[in-house]
C-alpha cells in the first residue's frame, strides 16, 4: 500500500511548535546513587566533603573518630540556575533525597542542611553549631537552608532532632520537632526527604509526612542565580553525614506572564501527542512495517536514558527469575494492556506489568509511558521503578501495592485503618486492535464495564471527559459502597450506579444512597458535596471552592456528539430531559 502524503498542517504545527520549545530551559537532574564519576558533576569542599560507598559523605567518614571533630562540608551542584526574573517571578522546584546521619558519639553532633546559596564556597570556620551553612560574619554570603539539627547548642534551638529553616542565620525562622513524628535523625536509619516550593511556600515531608509548611518569598532574600547542595558540620560530638541518593528538577521561567509560562511547560506535551499522532497516520497508510528488533531495541535504550529521570533498565531474566518465570501464583490481575504479576526485587516486593503482544502500545507509547511516568514522584501515584524491552517484550516494573485493590475493603468487609490510596496505570487507556482479524473495523476497547462513558462505545476511544466519567463513578463507588454494575441484576436501568443515585438526587434524598454500614456516622453537607461531584465532576464542589452546582432533577438523555457542558444556565421551565438546546449539558 503506498503512503499518501503528510497532511501540510501537520508538518507546520510540527515547525511552530518545535521552533517554540527550543526557548524552553529546564533545569534538573537525578542521582539514584553516587559513584566516583559524578564528582565531575559537583563541587565537593576540599578535604571534607567526598563520595563513598555509594553517597556522598558531606563531612569526613572514618572510622577513628579524631578525625571528624570539628569538621565542616559542603556539596552543591555544579551548574547554578536562575532562580528569578527581573519581574519577581519566581521559578518552583522539587527535590527528593534520601540523608543518612549516625551518631557516633553520645550525644550526637550537629547537623546536615539542605542549601540554596549565592556561593558554592564553604564558609570558613563553619564547623559546630554553624551547620556549614553560615559563620559568625553577619555579612556572609547569602542562602537559605532547611537544616536537620542533631544538637541542642544553645536556648534558640528547639531539641536534639528538629528541622527548621534558616535564611542567612542558624537561628530557624521556624523549627519543628521530629520526634514528634516518630523520626531520630541520627538514628542510622534513612530518611526520605522531599522538598517542595511553588514560588510563595515552602514544604518539607520526611517518608512522606509532611512535617512543615512555611510561606517563603526566596526573591527577597537570594540572588537570580543560586547553587543548592548540602552542607553538614561535626563539633566535639561527632556524626557521619551521608546523602546516598538526590533529585532535582525546577521549572521554566522563561517568557512573560501566567499563560505563557503555562504554554512552556503544556508544548512539549503538545509535541509528544503530535509525534505520536502522525506514526498513527503513518501507520494506518502504509499498514504494520516490521522492524528491526535489535536495532529498535538500542533506539528504545537510547531514547529513554536521554530523559534526565529515566527508571531502572531491567534484564528479562532478572524479571522472569523475581515472578517465579510469570507462574500463575504471582498473577495478580490482567487487563486490557496485559497482566500483572507480584515479583521479589532486592529486598523488596514489584508489581510487573507485561503488556499483551495484541494491545497497541508500540514502541513510542512504551517510551512515552516510561519515560513520562518515570518523571512523577507523588505519594498517591504509584512510582514506576523500571522497565524492560527484550524478545519482543515490553515490560514495566511498579513499587507493589500490599492492600491491594481498593474494592476488596468496600464490598468484602476487609479491616484496615487509614492508608493513602494511590493511582495506578492512568493516562494509559487506549484502544487495543487484534491483528489477527481480518477487518480493521473489528477494535475492543480496554476498560471495565460500569466506568466507561457511554460514548467510549461510539468513538472507540478514550478522552479526557471519559476519565471525568470514569472518576466520578469512582467516587460515586467508594461513598455508596455500592459496585458500578451488576451483571446479574434484571433491571438494567438501575444496574447503573449512576442511574441509581439519581433517582436519589431527583426524590431530594441523595445522602440516602450513603453505604449504610455508615450507620449515619458522616457529616452530610459533606456527604451532599462527594456525590454531587461524582454526577457532575466538579472539582471546586470536593474543595467547598464553590457551591455545588445545579444539577437536573432528572438524568438528561445521553446523545452524541455533546453539547457544550454546562450546569449554570439550565431552564427549569422544561421537564426531564427536554433542556434548552443552546445550554444542554454534555452529562456522561
Amino acid at each position: 500500500m503506498r503512503s499518501s502524503p503528510l497532511p501540510p498542517y501537520f508538518l507546520i504545527l510540527l515547525v511552530l511548535l518545535i521552533h517554540c520549545s527550543i526557548q524552553v530551559s529546564c533545569f534538573r537532574f537525578n542521582f539514584p546513587t553516587f559513584e566516583k564519576d559524578d564528582e565531575k558533576q559537583l563541587i565537593l569542599s576540599e578535604d571534607t566533603t567526598d563520595i563513598e560507598q555509594n553517597a556522598i559523605q558531606v563531612t569526613p567518614d572514618f572510622s577513628n573518630g579524631i578525625y571528624i571533630e570539628n569538621k565542616s562540608g559542603r556539596s552543591v551542584h555544579k551548574k547554578p540556575f536562575r532562580l528569578w526574573r527581573d519581574s519577581h517571578t519566581i521559578a518552583s522546584f522539587n527535590t527528593t533525597f534520601v540523608l543518612n546521619i549516625e551518631k557516633k558519639t553520645s550525644p550526637g553532633g550537629e547537623g546536615l542542611a539542605f542549601i540554596i546559596a549565592g556561593n558554592s564556597t564553604l564558609p570558613p570556620n563553619s564547623e559546630g553549631r554553624w551547620l556549614g551553612i553560615v559563620n559568625s560574619d553577619p555579612n556572609g554570603s547569602p542562602v537559605v537552608a532547611v537544616e536537620f539539627d542533631t544538637r541542642k547548642s544553645d536556648d534558640q534551638d528547639l531539641d536534639d532532632n528538629h528541622t527548621g529553616l534558616d535564611i542567612n542565620s542558624i537561628n530557624s525562622n521556624a523549627s519543628v520537632a521530629l520526634t514528634d513524628f516518630g523520626f531520630n535523625i541520627s538514628g542510622g536509619r534513612d530518611l526520605r526527604v522531599l522538598l517542595q516550593y511553588d514560588g510563595q511556600n515552602l514544604t518539607v515531608r520526611v517518608n512522606e509526612t509532611l512535617v512543615l509548611s512555611q510561606r517563603l518569598d526566596l526573591y527577597s532574600y537570594l540572588p537570580k542565580k543560586v547553587f543548592v547542595g548540602f552542607s553538614a558540620s561535626t563539633s566535639n560530638e561527632t556524626q557521619l553525614n551521608c546523602v546516598k541518593s538526590w533529585e532535582f528538577s525546577r521549572t521554566d521561567i522563561g517568557g512573560e506572564g501566567n499563560l505563557l509560562s503555562v504554554s512552556w511547560i503544556m508544548i512539549p506535551v503538545v509535541i509528544l501527542v503530535l509525534f505520536i499522532g502522525v506514526l498513527f497516520y503513518l501507520y494506518r497508510r502504509t499498514g504494520p512495517i516490521e522492524e528491526d528488533f535489535e536495532g529498535a531495541q538500542r533506539n528504545i535504550e537510547d531514547e529513554i536514558r536521554r530523559s534526565d529521570f529515566a527508571p531502572k533498565k531491567f534484564r528479562f531474566s532478572e524479571l522472569k527469575q523475581a515472578t517465579g518465570n510469570f507462574g500463575p501464583n504471582n498473577k495478580l490481575g490482567k487487563g486490557g494492556f496485559g497482566t500483572v504479576y507480584k515479583g521479589s526485587w532486592g529486598n523488596k516486593d514489584v508489581a510487573v506489568k507485561r503488556v499483551s503482544k495484541k494491545s497497541n502500545q508500540g514502541k513510542q507509547e512504551f517510551i512515552a509511558e516510561v519515560t513520562t511516568i518515570g518523571n512523577l514522584n507523588h505519594k498517591n501515584l504509584v512510582k514506576l521503578i523500571g522497565w524492560c524491552y527484550e524478545r519482543r517484550e515490553l515490560l514495566l516494573v511498579y513499587e507493589y501495592m500490599p492492600n491491594g485493590s481498593l474494592d476488596k475493603f468496600i464490598f468484602y468487609d476487609e479491616k484496615t485503618s487509614m492508608f493513602i490510596a494511590t493511582l495506578g496505570d492512568f493516562g494509559l487507556a487506549r484502544t487495543i486492535h487484534e491483528k489477527e482479524k481480518a477487518y480493521y473495523s473489528t477494535v475492543e476497547i480496554a476498560g471495565t464495564p460500569g466506568y466507561m462513558a457511554p460514548e467510549t462505545f461510539l468513538i472507540s476511544r478514550a478522552t479526557v471527559e471519559t476519565d471525568v466519567y470514569s472518576f466520578g463513578v469512582l467516587v460515586l463507588e467508594v461513598v455508596c459502597g455500592r459496585k458500578p454494575g451488576n451483571k446479574s441484576e434484571q433491571n438494567n436501568y438501575n444496574n447503573s450506579i449512576v442511574n441509581w443515585l439519581w433517582e436519589y438526587y431527583e426524590n431530594g434524598n441523595i445522602t440516602a444512597a450513603v453505604d449504610s454500614r455508615m450507620d449515619g456516622n458522616f457529616v452530610e453537607n459533606e456527604a451532599e458535596r462527594v456525590l454531587i461531584l461524582g454526577l457532575a465532576s466538579v472539582l471546586q464542589v470536593l474543595l467547598g471552592e464553590i457551591d455545588p452546582p445545579e444539577v437536573p432533577q432528572e438524568r438528561p438523555s445521553f446523545v452524541w456528539p455533546a453539547m457544550p457542558p454546562s450546569f449554570t444556565q439550565m431552564d427549569h421551565s422544561l421537564k426531564g430531559s427536554q433542556l434548552n438546546p443552546f445550554t444542554e449539558p454534555a452529562v456522561r
